[in-house]
């Protein structure tokens, strides 16, 4: 956080398990923030380990913003901690950043005040690059709708992107253990809210893909839990007939590609 740098009215929820080896560098990326948040929510999700002195530790820092720990009572998932922490957040605005991720110091800035010049939009995301690739990062960054059909086709809504509003009356799935974000996403644009992608790449993702490290039994599980999501707003009358198929074959079909990718790598090491 620079001198004389002012704050903006966001909360940031960050859920914890398992966190103590990389929660540091994703606070410290929130606090370095040209335009900080009013406050940093994190959830700690019944790690079982030294997360929650980790995180209890950077809570007792004198720096603003100021640091909230929530401990779960058990192990529950992060759509479960997410709601948590949008329980317990004071700001009109959320964003969401995953531990193991980082943001960009002018991505509060430019995010927040684009949402606050559009009150038409309830939900934005912008791009996000993996380590070490360059970030040029536009001062007035293009914003893309997000339409039903585009999402249906590709997630544009990654969660350490993600800025909404708090009045959204739509939380995370905590009986889901995977893609629960892609579905609140799915339910929101559906229902109507606008959503929108910011084309400038304002954060990190430090983690590795999934189906990378060639684990082809959890690129079934997340193409499993994506076509679970699909079928759900099919059942909440969402999305007709029509769509939902051609949502699922091309889902299935990217799924094929992505397998066929994992297995030639598998097969060139």
């Amino acid at each position: 956080m620079t001198a004389g740098s002012r704050s903006v009215a966001v909360s940031v929820v960050i859920p914890c398990y398992r966190s103590a080896a990389t929660i540091r560098r994703a606070v410290e990326s929130v606090r370095e923030q040209s335009a900080p948040p009013e406050e940093i929510i994190l959830v700690e999700d019944a790690s079982g380990d030294g997360t929650l002195d980790a995180l209890r530790a950077l809570a007792a820092e004198t720096r603003a913003p100021s640091v909230k720990v929530i401990a779960m009572e058990r192990n529950s998932g992060p759509g479960a901690a997410r709601n948590r922490g949008w329980q317990a957040a004071t700001q009109p605005y959320l964003a969401f950043l995953d531990h193991d991720d980082t943001w960009h110091p002018r991505k509060l800035e430019l995010q927040h005040g684009w949402m606050a010049q559009h009150p038409e939009a309830m939900l934005s995301s912008h791009l996000l690059v993996r380590q070490d690739a360059p970030m040029q990062v536009p001062t007035s960054p293009d914003a893309e709708r997000v339409t039903p059909a585009r999402l249906l086709a590709s997630n544009r809504f990654q969660t350490s992107s993600v800025m909404l509003r708090r009045e959204l009356p739509f939380r995370f799935d905590e009986s889901r253990r995977c893609l629960e974000d892609y579905l609140l996403w799915l339910e929101i644009v559906l229902s109507g809210h606008p959503g929108y992608q910011l084309q400038a790449p304002l954060g990190v993702q430090h983690k590795a893909v999934y189906g990378e490290a060639g684990l082809s039994a959890r690129l079934w599980w997340m193409e499993k839990a994506e076509l679970e999501a699909l079928r759900r707003v099919r059942r909440e009358r969402l999305i007709g007939a029509p769509a939902f198929a051609f949502a699922s074959l091309l889902s299935l079909a990217k799924f094929a590609r992505r397998a066929a990718l994992t297995a030639a790598r598998r097969l060139s090491s």
